[in-house]
């Protein structure tokens, strides 16, 4: 029964090692070239190749991984000996004997639901095969050391076999109780002597990964699975980055605790981890989109604003009017373009939005619209976001001190919503002021010292304090502090004013929606947009447009900021270096959002009315700004020019002073 079996192997064995010397030719060179013997290294095959040249083997992996992993990894030894005998590398070209073939499940018939489901559907019958889950990273555990093998000799048959720890009862090694050699099968021997020396060691890495949040039904409580990582898949991901992970499914004993049921929890035993943070990004864009785009700006060549607020109408279309804020959430999420200086420094591109506003006025609408718009977000309110919920905090997890990711974290790349800004508490609101302005987490909790990037969109929501007092300064009615304040980019107030013409507007609104919802043209773009279009169009225009600032558009945003710096006493905490910065990150934003690659005059002018709407006092208009009763225009365009000349003019007496005739000419030179 046994030699048929060995046969069996051998043949597959050979296949083993002639697929990989075929397909891998150049990563096994590489390692034999490498000139440490002693680290572990990477060898990665497709699954989707496997199966197309080894049917039989890609079967064996899949329905018995245990077994035959490790063979693959004897096999990748073995190949390497192939190659060394006719490559020449010198002394350091060696054969390395911890060598791991990792399996990439992409684009292969496993990526079907059954070997492919969702955290919280993952069960029983899902035990050793190879199994692959996605999901984000919310705990990473420290690097640890854990024995892989050790040695016994049987002192009865003189024989020496290995023994291997248990995964169950937590990587213990229990000494044998009979003899394990495979010579002499019949010895039943039970004293045995541990050889010197021979024990083997591994790193070893706990992670903790949760189903993404946006895949579930409201109510749905996302699940958690632990994953081990193990040798050269120790920190390579961290707290929270979206993974995709292959491995063998198993169980593991919970730690013996007191007062706590002691019971069996499913661990995935890694064998492949793929990051997929940049992947998510990128939402492929077909190219029949991409010319409705270009033919719908085409459209609306000599009419660019009103080809603008088409697009504007779509984003939450059941809020009527209230274009400021819609240009606003459409500015912050397109976001401007991220500048590297030569030092290294960062000067961030996503842009920060803070609606103020009486009850009822849509500010929790805007922000789960702007959730929907964005592919990564996440949720959360002011009174239940501690410094930990937003940030990150250290958890002890079975005698052993974790990082868990909070919201800012799991929104890197993405946006974070804030509702109910103000409720949160002062110690914990200051944790956030990294987050936001340099777009990094430091952490020295527990002995745990590390940095996370948070590069997220922060868009929060918050009551003023009472009722609003259009004499005091925002932060008097805010209750929120200076410095936090200044890190919004645009900061809007809605006011609910009791005005009888604009109820009236608003409930026609809300009563014709019904009406209107069923003669709806979603074909034609100059009508509507549709929330998947708006999607596609936003990561579009993210995607492909850089723009430059012309002579024009610093000149403007030039002359601006120095007015608003000499008239702005009762509100100095936003008029800091940062609103400059705010100009143009907003600038940048409304040239991608018109489809374009350069700052024009347009842009600036765009960019500082929605600056003037967010000040409590603005310097051109000299009025409180309310952002509530901001319609659509019937003629943007000619609305423009009228706005454009008006400021132009407030501008023109500025740039008589010498300061800034000197600054504008550094600029021209």
């Amino acid at each position: 029964m046994a030699s048929p079996e060995i046969i069996v192997d051998d043949g597959i064995y050979t296949d083993m090692v002639a697929f990989l010397i075929s397909y891998n030719f150049d990563q096994l060179r590489s390692i034999i070239l490498s000139p440490d013997p002693r680290l572990h290294y990477p060898v990665f095959i497709d699954y989707a190749e496997l199966l197309n040249e080894i049917p039989p083997i890609a079967q064996l992996i899949f329905s018995n991984p245990t077994e035959y992993l490790p063979k693959f990894d004897c096999a990748a030894v073995c190949a390497q000996g192939v190659i060394l005998k006719d490559l020449e590398g010198g002394s350091t070209a060696t054969v390395k004997d911890f060598v791991h073939v990792r399996v990439n499940t992409a684009g292969s018939p496993l990526e079907c639901p059954e070997t492919f489901p969702s955290i919280g559907r993952v069960r029983v019958r899902h035990r050793n095969i190879l199994l692959t889950l996605k999901g984000t990273i919310i705990r990473s555990g420290a690097v640890k050391t854990i024995e892989g093998e050790r040695k016994y000799e049987c002192l009865k048959c003189k024989d020496v076999f290995p023994v291997y720890p248990e995964l169950e009862t937590g990587n213990f090694t229990k000494p044998p109780s009979s003899c394990l050699s495979e010579k002499s099968r019949g010895c039943e021997g039970t004293r045995f002597r541990l050889i010197e020396n021979s024990t083997k060691f591994h790193d070893y890495q706990e992670i903790k990964i949760q189903e993404s949040t946006q895949l579930l039904g409201v109510g749905a409580i996302p699940r958690s699975i632990r994953v081990i990582l193990k040798n050269d898949l120790v920190d390579t991901v961290k707290a929270g980055d979206d993974v995709i992970v292959s491995g063998i499914l198993t169980a593991k004993w919970s730690p013996d605790l007191r007062d706590v049921r002691c019971d069996l929890e499913p661990v995935l035993v890694a064998n492949h981890v793929t990051r997929t943070n940049e992947l998510k990004s990128e939402i492929d864009i077909p190219e029949d989109v991409i010319l409705q785009l270009k033919q719908f700006w085409e459209h609306f060549k000599y009419t660019p604003l009103k080809g603008r607020n088409a697009i504007l109408r779509g984003i939450c279309p059941q809020v009527f009017g209230l274009f400021t804020v819609k240009l606003a959430v459409a500015l912050t999420l397109i976001g401007g373009v991220q500048h590297v200086d030569a030092s290294g420094t960062k000067l961030r591109g996503e842009s920060h939005l803070l609606l103020v506003g009486d009850p009822g006025t849509g500010k929790s609408q805007f922000l789960k619209f702007a959730a929907k718009l964005s592919n990564r977000s996440v949720i959360t309110t002011g009174l239940g976001s501690t410094s930990a919920g937003l940030t990150v905090t250290a958890v002890k997890d079975g005698g052993e001190w974790m990082l868990e990711a909070g919201a800012l974290v799991l929104a890197d790349g993405g946006l974070c919503c804030i509702d109910e800004f103000d409720s949160m508490r002062e110690h914990d609101r200051a944790t956030i002021h990294e987050a936001m302005e340099q777009q990094t987490i430091s952490i020295a909790k527990a002995g745990l010292v590390t940095t996370l990037s948070t590069r997220t969109i922060v868009f929060g929501a918050t009551n003023p304090k009472g009722q609003y007092d259009a004499t005091q300064p925002l932060s008097v009615n805010t209750t929120l502090s200076g410095p936090l304040l200044s890190r919004f980019d645009i900061v809007l107030v809605l006011l609910d004013t009791k005005n009888p013409e604009w109820d009236k507007v608003v409930s026609s609104h809300i009563l014709a929606q019904e009406e209107s919802r069923r003669t709806r043209d979603d074909e034609n773009l100059a009508n509507s947009w549709p929330l998947p279009m708006l999607r596609r169009y936003i990561q579009f225009v993210k995607g492909h447009f850089k723009p430059v600032l012309t002579k024009e558009a610093e000149r403007i945003i030039t002359s601006y900021y120095q007015l608003q710096r000499r008239s702005a006493t009762g509100n100095a905490a936003r008029t800091t270096v940062r609103m400059l910065e705010s100009l143009i990150r907003l600038a940048q934003a409304h040239a991608r959002l018109m489809f374009r690659n350069e700052v024009t005059q347009l842009d600036a002018i765009t960019a500082i009315l929605c600056i003037e709407s967010s000040m409590t006092t603005s310097a051109i208009v000299d009025s409180v700004g309310n952002a509530l009763h901001s319609n659509f225009a019937e003629d943007p365009d000619r609305e423009y020019a009228n706005q454009e000349k008006f400021i132009l003019e407030k501008l023109r007496p500025i740039e008589e002073y010498p300061s800034i005739r000197n600054m504008n000419e550094s600029i021209d030179g």
